[in-house]
């Protein structure tokens, strides 16, 4: 009998290892769905003056895999797509993010409560360096904010270089 605990013991940790035990990712995703209209700022680099944004995205979740598209404009008449696609397996998520520049940047992370953190590998180097940190929060129900820091080379202080609060249409 008490080997038969002890299998049962092994048996569940390796369940939770394998993340099996993760299978509440996919209605975690679905509450991001849907649209969304908001701003927020951006720098092209750390030091930069912050440009106000006005954006809509359109989220969709399918199973454990999730897709935001959306447009934002700045100083008026500059408008750009934006976009990324997010896949979790376990509890590893994993994509790629396309931002005003244009170049297709690599994900991963991984959900801490209601916020997913995800390293960037940007497609060129930006602000010294090819990396900087990404979180897509859900605020509440009806509010996400998405926020990127990257470290200033000159200071090697974070910087906040994107900041989008979004609210459900």
């Amino acid at each position: 009998m008490k080997s038969c605990r002890h299998a049962a013991a092994v048996t569940a940790l390796i369940w939770l290892v394998t993340g099996t035990a993760y299978a509440d990712e996919a209605p975690f995703l679905q509450s991001l769905a849907g649209d969304w209209t908001g701003g927020g700022m951006m720098k092209r680099t750390t030091s930069s003056s912050p440009i106000n944004l006005s954006c809509n995205f359109k989220t969709e979740a399918s199973g454990e895999a999730l897709s935001m598209k959306g447009m934002c404009r700045g100083m008026i008449v500059i408008t750009r797509a934006v976009s990324a696609n997010i896949k979790v397996s376990g509890i590893q998520y994993s994509g790629n993010y396309i931002g005003p520049s244009g170049g297709v940047s690599g994900l991963r992370g991984t959900r801490s409560g209601d916020a997913i953190n995800l390293a960037v590998h940007w497609s060129k180097v930006i602000n010294g360096d090819r990396s900087a940190s990404m979180t897509i929060q859900r605020v509440d129900a009806n509010a996400i904010r998405i926020r990127t820091v990257d470290m200033d080379p000159a200071s090697g202080q974070q910087v906040v270089t994107s900041d989008l609060n979004l609210r459900r249409n």
